[in-house]
């Protein structure tokens, strides 16, 4: 078992992997939802590839709504809004899904992972659907990668939802705080302490304690099938920390000939200020004139400690969206935390799209 850390007297204590393997519920967790269409596309021809993308759509109804996870998501952690709008509502709503590159079931090529080339994937895989209509697109996304779809095709857009991300990643912790989270994160970690990590970041304590509150699939939801059976344990070795791809930065300046740094850190230094320009506000802006501030929704939490609050209220500052909203006491994964409310959200988001496009 891991503890958390907390200012109450009774903290909340992690199960660890063995008990959740344990659970009833365990086989139970992954819902099977079958696809309305699914497929394997080959993308980035010129662009490094071709390599897989694996792509579904649940649902055939006239609105158009994509979820775009962020770096090492997989497709199923839209599971609740896949079922919601997907199959309960799926006479309404089409439901894009897809794993990014480097995840899940699409290819995992060894190269420069960036959020503009996964959003040039996400433009591959909306043509080969002929999704390609304008302002036919609900996009919502926990990623930059939504932000670089609406900068390079913003008239596809009838309603823009931007989740728990920023204009560009800054420290907004003190020197101490920020040097521990980078020991934390580089720190070997079993698999228990991984998961502990990783949820405590994600999701407040007090979200993490309560009972479960999932609005669980039932037989009279459409292509909607019973539990697989259980899977094979894990493996035995469940020491190290999975580690995922880390983008490259492009550190030219315009100034030639390139030139050497005097050390490496002082080159490493400059490689972390040019990360912070990746996404400037003056792109920000060019975004939301494009496609239109009252179709934009940024949404953040005050216990969002993946992507702090300060970085949410920058990106409202900077874009200046039809509503750009901090919740109070919400984390980094309303979609989960908050489902139902989450889910209305997004359906009056995507009925004021459809209103906008005169539909």
């Amino acid at each position: 078992m891991v503890s958390t850390t907390s200012d109450t007297a009774d903290a909340f204590t992690f199960p660890s992997v063995d008990e959740v393997l344990k659970a009833d519920a365990f086989p139970t967790a992954v819902w099977q939802l079958e696809p309305h269409r699914e497929g394997m596309l080959p993308v980035a021809a010129g662009r490094g590839g071709p390599f897989n993308i694996h792509w579904e759509v649940h649902g055939d109804g006239p609105i158009k709504l994509v979820l775009i996870g962020g770096l090492g998501v997989f497709k199923s952690s839209w599971q609740r809004q896949t079922l919601h709008f997907g199959h309960v509502h799926g006479d309404k709503y089409s439901v894009l899904i897809f794993d990014n590159r480097g995840i899940g079931r699409s290819d995992k090529p060894l190269m420069r992972y960036s959020t503009s080339a996964m959003a040039a994937d996400l433009i591959e895989v909306l043509d080969h659907l002929s999704w390609t209509g304008e302002r036919q697109l609900h996009i919502c996304g926990i990623s930059m990668i939504a932000q670089e779809f609406a900068y390079v095709a913003p008239q596809r857009i009838a309603s823009l939802n931007l989740l728990c991300t920023a204009a560009a990643i800054e420290n907004t912790t003190s020197f101490t705080e920020n040097i521990m989270n980078r020991i934390m994160l580089l720190m070997p970690k079993s698999l228990d302490r991984t998961i502990a990590y990783t949820a405590s970041n994600i999701f407040p304590e007090s979200w993490l304690s309560a009972p479960d509150d999932a609005v669980l699939p039932d037989p009279t939801i459409p292509r909607c099938s019973p539990p697989a059976p259980s899977p094979s344990p894990f493996p035995s070795n469940t020491s190290s920390s999975p580690t995922s791809p880390s983008p490259s930065t492009n550190n030219t300046n315009g100034i030639w000939p390139y030139k050497h740094f005097p050390n490496n850190f002082t080159r490493f230094a400059a490689q972390e200020i040019h990360k912070q320009r990746i996404v400037p506000s003056a792109q920000l802006q060019t975004i939301a004139d494009n496609v239109g501030r009252e179709r934009i929704l940024v949404l953040h939490g005050t216990e969002d400690r993946v992507i702090s609050p300060p970085h949410g209220r920058k990106l409202i500052g900077f874009m200046r969206p039809g509503w750009g909203v901090v919740v109070e006491g919400m984390g980094h994964a309303p979609v989960v935390e908050r489902t139902q409310w989450f889910n209305e959200l997004l359906a009056e988001r995507c009925a004021l799209g459809e209103q906008l496009s005169g539909r």
